[in-house]
């Protein structure tokens, strides 16, 4: 597995199109809980902030858990040349904070992490965390496919996917994030009117008379004008 085969299986394959889609119910988007200081920036209100602090007091999983979340969330977003692995931006915690935040994953999420030390005991008579890189990626191997698993492991599978879209939603809300995928989000423009090619296929021109009105960054703040008749003044 690696990052890319990830992000395809995540956004093009049978995992569906979207963040936290699960087979259940969509969850609202949630700002990545890495750099979370008493609320999420963003205007959260004051009941929103007391509730995120008081969720961010708590912890759900063990340390044992942790030590496996942390293996798999960097199975499935490692480092690589150009960002950090999962671990690095606190993926973890942000999964932590999901369980807390949506406790209608709790079952399912530490039922999947129970289920790694069967298999790992029932392979190689270990629990999980015990296991070597080789033998861990043995056992992801028999969930990570959705299309290439075998149905004794459906359920193991949906565990699955569960784990991948939390990691992406944990990933991809923060900055590097952002900027492994080249996101700049709303960014100021500049209107000079339609391209000369294409009115040039149309045997069209721009209007001599607004071309001191299109848009330029020097202008960014003035308002347009209009006189009764709809015509631009100024």
């Amino acid at each position: 597995m690696n990052r890319r085969e990830n992000l395809k299986l995540l956004f093009t394959g049978s995992l569906g199109a979207g963040l936290l889609m699960t087979g259940c119910e969509p969850e609202e988007q949630v700002v990545s809980g890495q750099l979370f200081e008493g609320g999420t920036p963003g205007g959260r209100t004051e009941e929103e902030k007391i509730r995120d602090a008081k969720l961010l007091a708590d912890s759900f999983f063990t340390e044992e858990e942790r030590k496996k979340l942390d293996t798999l969330v960097d199975i499935i977003m490692p480092a690589d040349s150009e960002s950090p692995a999962a671990t690095e931006l606190k993926v973890t915690d942000f999964i932590d904070f999901m369980m807390l935040d949506q406790p209608s994953y709790q079952t399912p999420m530490r039922g999947g992490l129970m289920w790694l030390d069967f298999e790992a005991d029932e392979k190689f008579g270990k629990t999980f965390n015990e296991l070597s890189k080789d033998q861990v990626i043995e056992i992801v191997e028999l969930v990570a496919w959705p299309d290439k698993a075998d149905p004794a492991y459906e359920g193991g599978v949906r565990w699955f996917n569960l784990l991948r879209n939390l990691t992406c939603t944990g990933y991809f809300t923060t900055e590097a994030g952002w900027k492994y995928m080249g996101y700049k989000g709303n960014t100021p423009n500049v209107w000079d009117g339609i391209p000369q090619e294409v009115l040039n296929k149309h045997g069209l021109s721009n209007p001599p008379q607004y071309a001191n009105l299109y848009l330029k960054p020097e202008d960014r703040g003035k308002v347009v004008e209009w006189d009764d008749e709809g015509n631009i003044i100024g």
